[in-house]
């Protein structure tokens, strides 16, 4: 019976969410929306479906970001491979002043994400069917992009640089830290115009364990050749690594 009680107190709730970023009434409405989406969709594009567990992964997850200034001060923002809508969608519930777009290749998952900015009413933000290396209206536009679970650091960074104004931000969500991925990470950075700014750990939901937002700084201009063409950054990486984030 103790443990039961245990467990109970450490779920958390949408409410409890909304409070803990100081979110209002409506958009407490809009996280319930995009919810109701993951979970009562069959189109979502998550292995994800107890209501619950989709909380804390997925709406939980993205949310956390907010503790960065970087990216609560930010006016454009760009989730690059959007896949189930996170954490764009939810950050541009909490974040109404930001220009939002939801960068997506996959035409099925882009008409899921219409769907769900629908659901929520997301004025802010838009699905971008497109990938991150053919898209030129979003070239050097963003003032912070944001990832997660879309590939490996070295492969991220050649996605984002090219997209990002000078002294932009990347947001990368990452697991627990690999020192040898991190260090080919490094290496692509200082090709592409990136530093590291920092890397922040987090704790989303009580169960969570060794997360961390990696934070990149576009501190020079990215070198002519970059983008390079769509599916090259996979093929041939800047830097060897391994692992990516579970979960979307």
């Amino acid at each position: 019976m103790f443990h039961r009680t245990v467990k109970r107190e450490t779920l958390i709730t949408l409410e409890g969410l909304a409070n803990r970023f100081e979110l209002d009434a409506r958009q407490g409405d809009q996280l319930t929306a995009l919810l109701d989406e993951l979970v009562g969709d069959g189109r979502a594009p998550t292995n994800v479906h107890d209501r619950q567990r989709a909380l804390e992964v997925h709406l939980a997850d993205s949310l956390v970001a907010l503790e960065l200034p970087e990216l609560r001060r930010a006016r454009s923002l760009a989730d690059l491979g959007s896949g189930v809508g996170m954490p764009g969608a939810a950050l541009a519930v909490a974040l109404p002043e930001c220009d939002v777009r939801l960068v997506e290749s996959q035409a099925r998952r882009c008409e899921f994400l219409e769907g769900l900015v629908r659901a929520a009413t997301l004025a802010n933000a838009r699905v971008v069917c497109a990938r991150a290396e053919e898209w030129p209206e979003g070239l050097g536009a963003h003032k912070a992009l944001c990832a997660r679970a879309l590939a490996p650091q070295p492969v991220v960074l050649e996605y984002a640089a090219p997209l990002l104004r000078l002294g932009g931000v990347l947001v990368d969500w990452r697991g627990r830290r690999d020192r040898e991925q991190e260090r080919a990470a490094g290496r692509a950075a200082e090709r592409l115009g990136l530093e590291l700014s920092q890397v922040h750990a987090v704790h989303p939901y009580p169960q969570a364990r060794d997360l961390h937002l990696h934070v990149f700084v576009k501190s020079s201009e990215t070198p002519p050749g970059f983008p390079r063409r769509a599916g090259i950054a996979r093929k041939r990486p800047l830097g060897a690594s391994k692992g990516t984030r579970e979960g979307k």
